[in-house]
């Protein structure tokens, strides 16, 4: 039986390609895919930035339905016609980071295809087709009646809520973040839910004023402004206590230090293109007691809280998404991806079911 698969095969050129219909294997099951954003990695492959991955099939945020059941697994746990989230950059669970609870730091994450096996050649992770398998441990059921467009923020916002983890934001403190893309204005939301006071630093327009709509208590122009003075003139010069990083310039990179404060914690959020390196005073890191970490994939438990914080109502993604594309507009969802006025596109194969 076959599927149609998304497939990114050069730089600004898609193909749509039939290839075999996977079959869930011990304890998995088959999701047929309603719904998939669009990442910014599959955009940077689409675009050209990673030759090598050709030809590839993208999509981790993604949501279906179950639609068939794999040996072993129990049909009263996991009933067909069962909405999910999938978590399909996956765990071995055997690894040193997957045994010291860092199963999205896995040393083979990302050559364990989520199906049995890779499409005929192409490196895959899934949800850029009409069906996938997945391991029940990476099944998340949802309710009946949420919206695909709203399910498919399980994983982006899991990967926000990773970063979180990794501060201790306390009610009423200072949290900088710094870039207004959709990174960011989850980290601003998840951080007022925290019961901090948010600045961001972006120097789009339309960007800053969303911001204020979704709760930032100031805003800052880095065009306009020196963004570290301005974090130190509303911190009493004192410095954030959190910073969090979303954007991939290194010399943004520095700022976010230059404006973490004494027993702060900044987080490098984002991949660097390119990775320069940065100058830190290793005097000042001893003086502040500040932390500096990073944070990359969703975690389990991460994952588990952004279904359990969508289920609730708990996030409104609602004007973090610009629209979805059928399967048919595929290159036109990846273009209108990448423009500056967007936030998420999604590539619908049937979400109004």
């Amino acid at each position: 039986m076959k599927m149609r698969t998304v497939v990114s095969v050069a730089p600004h050129t898609i193909e749509i390609r039939e290839v075999e219909r996977p079959k869930p294997g011990k304890n998995q099951v088959l999701v047929e895919v309603k719904s998939c954003n669009i990442c910014t990695w599959e955009q940077r492959v689409f675009a050209g930035e990673y030759p090598y991955m050709y030809p590839f099939n993208g999509g981790h945020e993604a949501a279906g339905v179950i639609c068939e059941l794999g040996e072993d697994v129990i049909p009263e746990a996991w009933p067909v016609g069962t909405k999910v989230a999938v978590r399909t950059l996956d765990s071995c669970g055997a690894c040193y980071y997957c045994r010291h609870n860092a199963p999205n730091l896995c040393t083979h994450k990302l050559k364990k295809s989520p199906s049995n096996t890779p499409y005929e050649g192409i490196k895959n992770l899934g949800g850029f087709s009409e069906f996938i398998c997945v391991d029940i441990a990476a099944v998340y059921p949802l309710p009946q009646d949420m919206d695909f467009h709203k399910a498919i923020f399980a994983e982006p916002l899991a990967c926000v809520l990773n970063s979180v983890n990794q501060t201790n934001i306390e009610m009423g403190s200072d949290v900088v973040v710094i870039g207004g893309g959709i990174m960011g204005m989850l980290h601003l939301m998840c951080a007022k839910l925290k019961g901090a006071r948010v600045i961001l630093s972006e120097m789009d327009d339309t960007r800053r004023a969303l911001a204020l709509e979704l709760g930032a208590d100031a805003v800052i122009n880095p065009r306009e402004v020196d963004a570290v003075q301005a974090v130190k003139d509303l911190t009493e010069g004192r410095g954030a206590d959190t910073v969090f990083n979303t954007t991939a310039i290194p010399a943004v990179a520095k700022q976010a230090v230059d404006m973490t404060g004494y027993m702060g914690t900044v987080v490098m959020y984002s991949s660097q293109h390119p990775a320069k390196d940065i100058e830190i005073s290793p005097s000042w890191l001893h003086s502040s007691q500040a932390k500096i970490t990073g944070t990359v994939s969703p975690s389990i438990v991460s994952f588990e809280q952004s279904v359990n914080m969508l289920k609730k109502n708990l996030i409104d993604t609602t004007k973090l998404f610009y629209g979805s594309f059928p399967i048919e507009k595929a290159t036109e969802a990846f273009e209108t991806a990448m423009r500056p006025d967007t936030y998420r596109c999604a590539i619908d194969f049937d979400a109004s079911k």
